[in-house]
């Protein structure tokens, strides 16, 4: 079901992005507008980043297997990070497009621009919210960097229709004729608008993959676990995000008179109690460790010698 939501929302933003491009392309070669051509970049680098969020949410979807044990999740978070090198991308290609722009001189964009431009707002501001709203819910960072490269499109839009409209109507209205470069002006700003964008996407998506501390997450496991009866003390506890998902490491200090076989079976209790409590936790391994200062003489521990250790595994020995 999430998979399948996820999906719908994607394509729906694929087909639209598809579609913006190409009339944003079109109107900004016959409109004579380095803006609309600029956006019109920024609109295929997000269908691109969408066939990357659809195609990484199948594979996120898949079950943990043997040569995945702990599942596909990340793969949301490569495709949040390769969204984000795509808006760098579009957004060096947008300054060095309006800087030659610059250096040649030409005329003002079509006035019928402006309405292009006025409706790709609109209809990027609602897609944006739209996929933000269904990423929200079913917690996912690569539809939720979809939905911020659909924000970040409406931004250059708007930051295109400024430009234009002062390209437009400047000239004429003031006598400058140096205002027909707001519209290169507007594309400067709205790639600085774009990395900003970038950059707020890379980041989350790096921790994930590098295998950041999720610490609100470690603090709402050691709140839950804390209140479980027989519960000493909660010594560590690493959190992992995974996609939709967290996977949990702890240790926790009980009664260290319990067997073997009742300190098993308390740790199941405390990870049912835990994956109750916080539904997105996919996986959770608990050490367990006896209470106060436990110390071990000699004595206490089995003998070993060289017959009790496998083949193998001294090194020398076969």
């Amino acid at each position: 079901m999430r998979e399948q939501s996820l999906l719908q929302n994607t394509l729906i933003g694929l087909f639209v992005s598809l579609l913006l491009a190409v009339v944003k392309l079109l109107a900004g070669v016959f409109g004579r507008s380095s803006a609309l051509v600029a956006d019109a970049v920024e609109s295929l680098a997000d269908a691109v980043g969408s066939i990357l969020v659809w195609q990484a949410v199948r594979v996120a979807a898949r079950p943990p297997d043997p040569s995945h044990p702990y599942g596909y999740g990340k793969a949301e978070a490569l495709a949040a990070l390769s969204v984000g090198g795509l808006l760098v991308v579009a957004a060096i290609y947008i300054v060095i497009k309006a800087f030659t722009e610059i250096l040649i001189p030409h005329e003002s964009p079509a006035a019928w621009t402006l309405a292009v431009l006025a409706l790709v707002v609109a209809v990027k501001e609602l897609l944006f919210r739209f996929v933000m709203r269904g990423a929200a819910e079913l917690n996912s960072d690569a539809a939720r960097a979809d939905a911020w490269h659909h924000r970040s499109d409406a931004i250059t839009s708007a930051a295109a229709l400024i430009g234009v409209s002062i390209a437009v109507w400047g000239p004429g209205l003031t006598g400058i004729p140096s205002l027909v470069l707001a519209d290169e002006a507007a594309a400067f700003l709205a790639s600085g608008i774009i990395l900003i964008t970038a950059f707020s996407l890379i980041q989350p998506a790096l921790f994930e993959l590098l295998d950041a501390a999720a610490d609100d997450m470690a603090n709402d496991v050691r709140r839950v676990a804390g209140q479980v009866e027989g519960v000493r003390h909660i010594e560590k506890v690493y959190v992992r995000k995974s996609g939709a998902g967290y996977h949990v490491d702890m240790h926790l200090h009980v009664d260290p008179d319990l067997s073997i076989r009742v300190a098993h079976a308390f740790a199941g209790k405390v990870k049912s109690v835990l994956r109750m409590a916080l539904p997105s936790l996919t996986g959770v391994l608990i050490h367990i460790e006896p209470a106060g200062e436990v110390e071990l003489v000699e004595s206490d521990l089995p003998s070993i010698s060289e017959e009790t250790i496998p083949p193998g595994t001294v090194s020398g020995k076969k």
